[in-house]
């Protein structure tokens, strides 16, 4: 039984919450290739093409600001957790392990939301074409919730994983998961969200 304060896991349930979270993959997934397989006018398509090598180029641009980040930050937090909160070498192993995992995490999903943005948007401009709603605002609406079931079911796997398999250590693993999640989420996603703003204008 757990003491005060503790938290008891059961890991049924937590590969229950992993099958969830695969669940969750395929449907984002699914959604994706629905989205692609949609009729567009080629010129459209050229166009939400451009935006999207555009957009790529950005992302790995911004993935070796994030490099750089990443080293001044894993120094901050060896000095913290090795000087002052005297961890073992193990457990700062791990910190900046997971802190790599959060930000690959991260460069995913910000990829995945500006293929999904730039499928969508020529795909809603020639929808458009045909003069009725349905179209305008149900390809949008699936491409936003392709996006937030992939996300959510990436962040939770991971979370879950780490609980499920590295339980006597999950307090650095989630340490390091949120210092990465966060560096990369501040650098990629609220930028990324303005580039494939573009997508609108050229649809």
């Amino acid at each position: 039984m757990p003491g005060d304060g503790e938290i008891e896991v059961v890991p049924e349930r937590l590969f229950g919450g992993l099958g969830v979270c695969a669940l969750g993959l395929v449907m984002g997934l699914v959604i994706f290739a629905q989205l692609k397989n949609l009729p567009v006018h080629q010129a459209m398509k050229d166009i939400s093409e451009l935006i999207y090598e555009t957009c790529k180029t950005y992302l790995f641009t911004q993935l070796k600001f994030i490099g750089y980040l990443w080293v001044f930050i894993s120094a901050v937090m060896l000095a913290y957790y090795g000087w002052f909160i005297k961890f073992p070498v193990w457990k700062l192993g791990l910190i900046l392990f997971f802190s790599l995992v959060g930000i690959a995490g991260s460069c995913f999903v910000a990829w995945f939301g500006i293929r999904v943005n730039t499928f969508a948007n020529s795909r809603t401009a020639f929808a458009s074409l045909e003069g009725k709603g349905y179209g305008v605002y149900s390809i949008p609406l699936r491409a936003g919730m392709s996006i937030g079931m992939l996300l959510i079911s990436v962040e939770l796997f991971l979370m879950l994983s780490i609980m499920l398999f590295v339980p006597d250590a999950a307090g650095p693993c989630f340490i390091g998961f949120a210092i990465g999640e966060s560096l990369g989420a501040s650098a990629l996603r609220i930028a990324g969200g303005i580039f494939t703003k573009i997508a609108d204008i050229g649809s």
